[in-house]
């Protein structure tokens, strides 16, 4: 999993990004045995673990997960029942249609590795999906744009209402904090609490919100029940496999149970089902892209925003220049850089006064700061995009690791490099796919039915069970 490794007992000071998987969950795998039979997160502790025989597998659901560092690290370390390699190979062969959507973080990492454009991959991985009786693939850069619509919205929404001529106190809405990172919002729903989740925005991810697309208008349009689709999505992080069972993220449908996104894998697992075909992924065939949810044009460019990591804050930032402030900025956003590369700020003034200043803060080492200074109301960015792995997005857990000889700095500094090359940049609203979206289904942005479909809620779990693991 990526860094978001989490528990209440964790003081700031112990926080490094990348903690290796070195721990069993400490939920308890035998539903006979006591809270003193877990394993706890103090190695220096001696306690009895379950001795639950090694040949009946276990069984955990993601929607037990505590983020405590421990059962939901890597795919070495924990067999699911759901979000594997093996379920998507099954789901195959059965009697569901099954989508999957690519991310341009996972798609890059694939590029970097093979040493092919991402522009190949997506087509190449398009041919293996599909040979292997896959019936679409689409690319979740179509549903960021339509996230990045939602939060230009939401964002003017807030900043208005925050404004001292609205009537209300300044900044009482805000910052509004980005939500697209799972482990970030798994960190704040179950250790930072209900004082922090008003500040989040309600906007779902990219995967969630071409996970909505999928099931609740393509499946209609392709003549298909949403439960009779089985959508899996390719991310650079194990957390959205916890994102993806999300209670908030399933309905109904006669009577029947559906989930938007029904598994993730990870783009290592891709790299193993490539690998496992025995097949030499540079000679595979490319594929015409299906282009009812990917980001490719007539002349069959893909394109997409700047922004390793979704790119929320450059995006909003341009926007509210231009329709607030009538600013039309040119160019890439210059960011300063203030702790480390991993915390930057961009500042808009007008009339030598500053009206927007935004944050790209990533690493739970920069993130406790910014938590802390928002709980005693002293933080004065209006933005802040926040990513729980260092670098970002590119470099979730869920990605492809340095070659040898190659520095995990390096590679980063590659990854971004191979992110942007052959990308055309282009706005979101004028994103024909997300135009179509809103005309046929969502309305207008902000609307009732957007709203409906591309927001979701938060919830502060429990502390009295939480607040348990610090006696483990």
């Amino acid at each position: 999993m990526s860094s978001s490794r989490f528990s209440p007992a964790l003081q700031a000071s112990d926080l490094n990004d990348f903690i290796a998987p070195s721990q069993d969950c400490i939920i308890s795998l035998n539903k006979n045995t006591s809270s003193s039979s877990r394993r706890p997160q103090n190695k220096q502790k001696e306690t009895t673990v379950s001795s639950k025989p090694p040949e009946e597998a276990v069984k955990i659901s993601l929607k037990d997960c505590l983020a405590c560092s421990g059962c939901i690290t890597s795919a070495e370390t924990v067999m699911l029942e759901k979000q594997s390699l093996g379920d998507f190979i099954d789901r195959i062969n059965s009697d569901k249609a099954v989508i999957v959507s690519v991310s341009p973080q996972s798609r890059a990492s694939l590029a970097a590795f093979f040493g092919l454009s991402q522009s190949q991959v997506l087509r190449k991985l398009t041919s293996l999906f599909k040979s292997i009786g896959v019936k679409a693939v689409f690319d979740t850069s179509s549903s960021r744009d339509l996230s990045l619509i939602e939060a230009c919205n939401e964002f003017v929404s807030r900043y208005q209402r925050s404004q001292p001529s609205s009537g209300q106190e300044a900044g009482a809405n805000l910052p509004l904090i980005s939500s697209a990172c799972p482990g970030w919002i798994c960190y704040a729903e179950k250790t930072l609490g209900s004082y922090i989740l008003p500040y989040i925005s309600s906007v779902k991810s990219p995967q969630q919100a071409i996970g909505a697309a999928i099931k609740h208008h393509v499946a209609e349009r392709l003549g298909l029940k949403p439960y009779h689709v089985y959508h899996v999505t390719v991310m650079p992080c194990y957390d959205k496999k916890l994102e993806a069972v999300r209670d908030d993220f399933t309905f109904s449908v006669d009577g029947k149970e559906v989930t938007e996104v029904d598994s993730v894998l990870t783009t290592g697992e891709v790299l193993d089902l490539i690998q496992s075909k025995s097949i030499d992924f540079k000679t595979v065939e490319e594929s015409s892209l299906d282009r009812l949810l990917t980001n490719v044009d007539e002349e069959g460019h893909l394109y997409g925003v700047s922004g390793g990591s979704g790119g929320y804050a450059e995006t909003i930032f341009r926007y509210v220049a231009h329709v607030i402030y009538k600013r039309e900025i040119e160019g890439p956003l210059d960011f300063r850089i203030l702790r480390n590369s991993d915390f930057r700020e961009i500042t808009l003034e007008v009339e030598g006064k500053p009206v927007l200043k935004f944050a790209l803060c990533y690493g739970f080492r920069n993130l406790q700061n910014v938590v802390r200074k928002i709980k005693m109301g002293k933080c004065e960015y209006h933005f802040i995009e926040v990513m729980a792995c260092p670098s970002g997005c590119l470099n979730g857990g869920g990605q492809l690791k340095p070659v040898e000889g190659q520095s995990a700095k390096e590679l980063i500094q590659q990854l971004e490099s191979v992110y942007t090359q052959d990308i055309l940049i282009s706005d979101p609203f004028r994103n024909p796919i997300a135009k179509k979206l809103y005309d046929e289904w969502l309305g207008q942005p902000g609307s009732e039915n957007a709203k409906k479909y591309l927001h979701t809620e938060y919830h502060p779990v429990v502390k009295s069970v939480a607040s348990q693991l610090q006696n483990w």
